[in-house]
């Protein structure tokens, strides 16, 4: 846990009561100050209380003496409409933060990087920090990913915190000093808790805005709206590396699946299972270019990047039975996820369906032709029947141990069991968590 000494004594106001609003009144407790708790559900507030966390109604509750409000990001407090809370604070000059600003201010001694994107924060997030540990530096990552940010151990001088940050936190930070950040891609998402399009990219840019003296700025360069950030900075005089999967002049490229740097070839990622596909080629340049930038050396950077476990629910390998490799893509909640995965592997034997999203899978039709059979599951399949019917065998089978069951029993060696179901999870299960670790332990059940 991150003790916040200087709020000690202080009152402080919480609001959201999910994973990082709780960490967070729980730290500022630890650390002496007055916590004001509050979240819209009672069933958060129930449990809250039951941990010990004092409940405010912050609508009604006198916030004359509030120091600070630790705002959770998931909350809206701009667009599309702000939430009555933010509007009273705001009248009454408090400070909107998120835990991560608490996290800064109370670690001035530790080196803080970023990263940022519409897609692959996580693995980037989570293979700098095993690269940089491989490395033999102290680190810790969390954030958007995992951890909450003031549930992170507290570093010694020097550790490094690997933040993943969302356009959302990125709103509320403030004074952060970032030793490294990167900004993956930029693709439309989050539109009206933005204002549009162009308050969502302006988040995004906001990262760098929080670079220190000597910080370096790493961009993708495969999408527009990169690349005009990228000509900002470089037009600030930034030290900036842009990487790509595209170009081969950028200064850390993996076109082909080498990675470069400045031209020169420093490993062959297509040889790294773990991180398959042109997705993840562009988070191992990231990585490449982060870790380069905090003092690694090419052949440490290397070898940490082959012992990458691999991050749950992203085509996570969980087992290969006579042949048969079993990968866990649950993450991919929609069809330009599900694209990701199914272009990395030929004899896909594909298990998708779920609650499906607008458009539904037509846009996967140019990889149909890699799908040996698909198993469709949950509300979507009847839709994504139709879609397939003449283009791919099929078989509805409803619930996910059906469809490992059938998938298992066809499949033939070198061919690939994939759960990448291009849709949420919420028909039937919780979370596309409890979907992965549900396929996860079926597939165990099978060696």
């Amino acid at each position: 846990m991150i003790r916040v000494p200087f709020l000690d004594g202080k009152q402080v106001a919480v609001m959201g009561l999910g994973r990082s609003g709780t960490a967070t009144a729980r730290a500022l407790l630890d650390s002496g100050a007055a916590v004001l708790a509050w979240d819209d559900s009672e069933a958060a507030r129930a449990a809250a209380a039951e941990a010990g966390i004092p409940i405010a109604d912050l609508m009604s509750a006198d916030l004359s003496k509030v120091a600070l409000m630790v705002w959770s990001p998931g909350i809206p407090h701009t667009h599309p409409e702000p939430h009555p809370v933010a509007e009273r604070a705001r009248a009454a000059g408090i400070e909107l933060v998120c835990d991560v600003e608490l996290l800064a201010r109370a670690r001035p001694g530790n080196r803080f990087v970023a990263v940022t994107g519409t897609n692959g924060k996580s693995t980037t997030t989570t293979l700098l920090a095993h690269v940089l540990a491989a490395g033999g530096l102290e680190v810790a990552a969390g954030g958007n990913l995992g951890t909450a940010a003031l549930d992170l151990p507290e570093l010694g001088e020097g550790g490094i915190y690997v933040l993943e940050l969302s356009s959302y936190q990125l709103e509320l930070v403030r004074s952060p000093t970032l030793a490294a950040a990167v900004l993956l891609n930029v693709t439309p998402d989050h539109l009206g808790r933005h204002g549009g399009l162009e308050g969502y990219v302006a988040a995004k840019r906001r990262l760098f805005d929080f670079l220190g003296p000597n910080g370096k700025a790493v961009i993708g360069i495969d999408d527009q709206h990169c690349t005009t950030i990228a000509q900002e900075l470089l037009a600030r005089g930034l030290d900036l590396a842009e990487i790509s999967v595209e170009h081969y002049d950028a200064h850390v490229a993996a076109p082909d699946g080498t990675l470069r740097d400045e031209g020169r070839e420093i490993c062959d990622l297509a040889q790294l299972p773990q991180l398959p596909g042109r997705h993840n080629w562009q988070n191992a340049c990231a990585v490449h270019a982060m870790a380069s930038a905090l003092g690694l050396a090419p052949e440490t950077i290397v070898a940490g990047l082959a012992t990458y476990p691999g991050l749950a629910h992203r085509q996570e390998l969980v087992a290969e039975i006579n042949g048969v490799r079993y990968v866990n893509d649950s993450k991919a909640t929609n069809a330009d996820a599900a694209e990701k995965a199914l272009v990395c592997y030929e004899n896909v034997h594909w298990i998708a369906g779920g609650q499906a999203k607008e458009g539904g899978i037509a846009a996967l039709a140019p990889l149909f032709p890699r799908i040996a059979r698909a198993y469709l599951i949950g509300e979507a399949a009847e839709q994504f029947a139709a879609t397939l019917d003449g283009k791919v065998p099929f078989t509805v089978c409803h619930e996910l141990v059906t469809a490992l069951s059938a998938a298992h029993n066809r499949a033939a060696p070198g061919e690939v069991v994939l759960l990448s179901p291009a849709c949420a999870s919420w028909d039937q299960f919780r979370s596309f968590e409890h979907r992965g670790d549900t396929f996860r332990q079926l597939v165990r059940g099978l060696a």
